[in-house]
């Protein structure tokens, strides 16, 4: 989830030793079948002939940003060969019409040709294409969908919630202390945000390091998605101006929303005295990450994987609050793409903090795409993911 708007390739990426995800097949929402020609399905279906160095293609389009990974096998999970991501915005307007407008759609159809070139100049083996939350709930998002599949060639399922937050926690788990008792996993997005609950005391076995697909499977014990998002609470809020005041508010309106959710799990109970930790997928534990660490810009190798406190993770909310949104777009961390969502993730993290207080947060530049390009690869059988033995804490 790199902050820079435009193409992103690191093509000497260190290989990414991942999990394997969970099977997506029935969290898809499909199209009507007077668009579906069936590519979609025929993605998920490992072909018979697998070529030699054969490339993978995980597309998400999400409320936000357009992001694309290109990668191949290794030995230990895969190496990314070519990447692209743009904030496109698709869900801008979407809570209050209901709609996708003409100008979202032109800057994601734009995005998307990129990302139709890239597949095609790789040669791509075998990909899948996946929509979110704009998609989901706008009442024109399948025909635009249609129109990218008529236009560009490019078959685009939309994903369930569910499917989502799977993905999520496959793409990333690798990150997980299986020291702890529990993990929050999270994804703020921008029209919604998936947080899954895993109760580590549900593996078979506490001697291993590094979860796989199965042991993320197993040790979900609740997951909710909250129709919420940076973009969506920014508009609701406002986002460029943001006082103490509004910046509460913002917090107090995600806190309404967690409050089913802990009633019925009561994850506050039984995350007392345990040990436990948060592991954030999204930009904007990302852009905290960064800001923190007081990177001169955004570096992916350094914030990946990286711990913070969460009292530091807080500082850096509060430093942001008191600042302008002149003074946010500096933050070369941030930019002026993201200066004015930034606070509203910010409020959604402050919100989760309070809900359920923990120490210590993990930092994931992964997540919905890495999953989608494990998952393809273990259909194909060409995917290894290394598991390490391991001491559980006292």
């Amino acid at each position: 989830m790199g902050l820079d708007d435009g193409v992103q390739a690191n093509t000497s990426q260190p290989a990414l030793n991942l999990p394997d995800p969970a099977d997506g097949g029935p969290g898809y929402e499909r199209a009507p079948e007077k668009w579906n020609t069936g590519l979609a399905d025929r993605q998920r279906e490992a072909p018979r002939d697998i070529p030699e160095n054969p490339v993978y293609g995980a597309l998400d389009l999400g409320t936000n940003n357009c992001r694309l990974l290109l990668a191949r096998p290794t030995r230990r999970g895969f190496r990314v060969i070519d990447a692209f991501s743009r904030i496109i915005r698709l869900g801008e307007g979407v809570a209050q019409s209901g709609r996708l407008s003409d100008a979202a759609m032109k800057r994601t159809f734009e995005a998307l040709r990129v990302c139709a070139g890239k597949i095609e100049r790789n040669d791509v083996h075998r990909a899948q294409l996946v929509a979110t939350e704009a998609c989901r709930i706008a009442v024109n998002g399948i025909d635009f969908l249609d129109g990218v599949r008529d236009r560009l060639g490019l078959e685009i399922d939309i994903l369930t919630a569910e499917t989502e937050a799977r993905l999520a926690v496959a793409g990333c788990a690798s990150l997980i202390d299986t020291r702890c008792d529990f993990v929050l996993v999270f994804d703020i997005g921008g029209g919604s945000s998936e947080l899954i609950w895993l109760d580590l005391n549900l593996l078979q076995s506490r001697t291993v390091r590094t979860l796989d697909r199965l042991d993320a499977q197993t040790c979900m014990a609740a997951w909710t998605s909250l129709p919420v998002g940076v973009v969506t609470l920014a508009e609701h809020f406002g986002g460029k101006f943001v006082t103490e005041k509004l910046f509460e508010a913002m917090v107090d309106y995600v806190l309404e929303m967690l409050e089913p959710f802990e009633r019925e799990h009561r994850f506050g109970a039984r995350i007392a005295s345990r040990s436990t930790h948060f592991l954030g997928t999204s930009g904007t534990v990302t852009t905290v990450a960064g800001i923190q660490l007081g990177l001169p810009r955004y570096d992916r190798n350094k914030v990946d994987g990286c711990w913070l406190s969460v009292s530091d993770a807080q500082a850096v909310t509060y430093e942001l609050v008191a600042q302008t949104y002149e003074e946010r777009i500096a933050q070369p961390c941030i930019g002026r793409d993201r200066a004015d969502l930034v606070l509203a993730g910010c409020a959604i993290l402050e919100a989760l903090i309070r809900m359920w207080p923990c120490e210590r947060m993990r930092v994931a530049d992964r997540g919905l795409r890495e999953g989608i390009l494990a998952t393809l690869m273990i259909e194909d059988g060409v995917y290894r993911a290394r598991r390490r033995p391991g001491r559980r804490r006292r």
